[in-house]
């Protein structure tokens, strides 16, 4: 059993409100619980308007099937127009 992490930071620069940071982030969250079999919750960064940090977990039995899928999950952040990927981080455990 493997399970990986992916902590990312976000940059929403057109938000100007919680409510607005609230849309974009439920939308990238319900996307990438419908197409990746990954689990996801805001970790940090909740008060403030324009940043976000998600953390995105997922198990499986063999190690190239949690890496392909926190790729996925990257690849998915950066493809948003909404959300600036900033940094992230993964881990394998």
């Amino acid at each position: 059993m493997v399970i990986g992490l992916l902590q990312a930071t976000l940059s929403i620069p057109e938000s100007h409100s919680l409510k607005d940071k609230r849309m974009v982030l439920r939308s990238l969250k319900d996307r990438a619980l419908n197409k990746m079999n990954v689990s996801v919750a805001e970790v940090d960064q909740q008060d403030l308007w324009q940043a976000a940090t998600l953390a995105f977990v997922t198990v499986a039995a063999e190690k190239d099937v949690v890496e392909q899928r926190l790729a996925a999950v990257s690849e998915h952040l950066r493809s948003d127009p909404r959300a600036i990927l900033l940094d992230y981080e993964t881990h394998l455990l």
